[in-house]
């Protein structure tokens, strides 16, 4: 679904501008963790913005901070956002959830959105994108291409997000080779593109021949094409850098979202809510397909995505067991939002154990 037909379909084309004055520009300020050139997660964020611009004309004018640390500096950033006249802040990543909180509220006349988080607000709301989905065909693909029957996945950071999507992805990669077996290595970082290729060539030199990340640097797919290894593409199109390597990219569209909702703010009908977007609301999608991909790879990606899209198929549904032998998905269950959002199990057949 393209851009405008989405917003068509949200009502979001007709009376732009509520009932701020035309004359007096509605201010949205962005808070990135990532420099807007990292190609990944900030840089999809910031080109969210500017689709917000685009949309609105002079009528919204936007302000962002970019390579924000999580934590007493994401509090005195999103402070001076709000100082500054922004009428709604996002802040993009999961760190910055109890600053934003408390900044939120000390100023109760500020609307504020927190990406992945949980915690909301009379003033404050959440937002995360079902990056699992993306996961999920990650790892079908993963699992069908493998020759050493060894995948691996550089993470971030042990949260709830980015342990569902270790589990999402090697659920997949399992569901088409019962034979396959995950690594992961962490590099405590979002971005950071020498300890990411420090990670990919770590995990190439333990056999892995298909890599997986939660970090936002084209790093590991140039690691993969140096070493003749497969990668797929984290948050945007990252295929220009590793032609043969790259499998695709599972790409994010903030732009959809950050127009509903600076829309509904302006309007005076935004109330917070947690708001989870994946294929379905075409804010998810796979980029760059490799032409050289075998056709029944090819196959079983597009059957897998379409069949995710249209809801027939949702990744945690039951019965699912822990890597200790509990039972952690009732058969028949698929989880809820709000229990999706408290994943802190690795599934059965993950040998490692959750860094605390």
């Amino acid at each position: 679904m393209k851009l405008k037909s989405l917003l068509v379909g949200l009502g979001l084309l007709a009376g732009i501008g509520g009932a701020h004055a035309a004359d007096d520009p509605f201010k949205v300020g962005f808070v990135y963790v990532g420099p807007v050139g990292d190609l990944g997660w900030s840089y999809e964020h910031d080109r969210g913005r500017q689709e917000l611009e685009k949309f609105f004309g002079d009528k919204v004018e936007t302000t962002f901070v970019e390579n924000v640390p999580e934590g007493a500096d994401a509090e005195r950033v999103i402070t001076q956002l709000a100082k500054s006249g922004n009428d709604l802040i996002f802040s993009t990543s999961f760190g910055f959830m109890n600053p934003t909180l408390k900044v939120a509220k000390r100023f109760p006349n500020v609307t504020f959105e927190h990406a992945t988080g949980y915690k909301r607000s009379k003033n404050m709301g959440t937002y995360v994108l079902r990056t699992y989905e993306g996961r999920y065909v990650s790892g079908v693909a993963a699992g069908l291409l493998t020759k050493t029957n060894t995948i691996g996945y550089i993470g971030s950071f042990p949260i709830p997000e980015v342990i569902r999507d270790i589990n999402s992805a090697y659920m997949a990669a399992k569901s088409v080779n019962p034979d396959v077996k995950i690594k992961i290595v962490w590099v405590n970082s979002w971005y950071d593109p020498g300890k990411e290729t420090d990670a990919a060539n770590a995990l190439m030199d333990q056999g892995v021949d298909v890599l997986l990340q939660h970090t936002d640097s084209p790093a590991p797919l140039i690691a993969a094409e140096k070493r003749g290894a497969r990668a797929i593409g984290q948050a945007s199109d990252q295929s220009s850098f590793a032609p043969k390597a790259h499998i695709f990219s599972v790409r994010d569209d903030w732009a959809p979202y950050y127009i509903k909702v600076t829309q509904e703010v302006m309007d005076g009908t935004y109330e917070p809510k947690d708001f989870w977007g994946g294929f379905h609301e075409d804010m998810l999608s796979l980029a760059s397909i490799n032409e050289n991909l075998p056709t029944d790879v090819r196959a079983k990606i597009d059957e897998t995505y379409e069949k995710i899209k249209s809801g027939e198929f949702k990744p945690f549904t039951g019965p699912i067991k822990d890597n200790k032998g509990n039972i952690v998905v009732a058969e028949g269950h698929s989880l809820s939002d709000e229990e999706l959002a408290k994943v802190n199990w690795y599934v059965e057949g993950i040998t490692d154990e959750i860094p605390r």
